[in-house]
């Protein structure tokens, strides 16, 4: 037990140890709170995001969410999951942007259709500030199967 146990913090110390992804809820996503803000660059208003801690925390790590699956540009491989089927998600008026996580995808050449639904799994990321890109993003997101 003891060599098990010393076997195991030698791995962690070297960065040997894969960290089981934490499994997000999309009411856990609800943290965060919007304000409108005009951005000079572009001349337009948004909602830009202050995180709680509990989101922050995360930055950085593995986590896994089930939603549906929402292409954006298949041709480029863009697509998102969501809280809800595309007839009432974020885009539609239906839902805040807190519901909507981008995904970008370690294998290119997925192909999804509207409303799939599935569980991805990768490396959670928060993003305050580029309007290019939603709040919440997946980054080397795979299916999990």
């Amino acid at each position: 037990m003891k060599l098990k146990i010393l076997i195991i913090s030698v791995l962690f110390v070297f960065g040997f140890v894969v960290e089981e992804p934490m499994k997000l809820t999309w009411k856990f996503l609800t943290q965060v709170k919007f304000s409108r803000k005009l951005n000079i660059e572009v001349g337009e208003y948004f909602l830009y995001p202050t995180f709680g801690k509990n989101i922050l925390v995360l930055n950085g790590r593995p986590v896994s969410i089930k939603g549906y699956i929402i292409p954006i540009d298949v041709k480029s491989g863009l697509y998102v999951i969501s809280a809800n089927p595309m007839a009432s998600c974020f885009f539609c008026g239906a839902s805040g942007p807190e519901s909507l996580i981008e995904l970008n995808f370690k294998k290119k050449g997925q192909h999804f259709n509207t409303d799939d639904v599935r569980t991805i799994k990768g490396i959670f990321k928060t993003n305050e500030a580029d309007i290019d890109h939603l709040n919440y993003i997946i980054e080397q997101a795979e299916v999990v199967r």
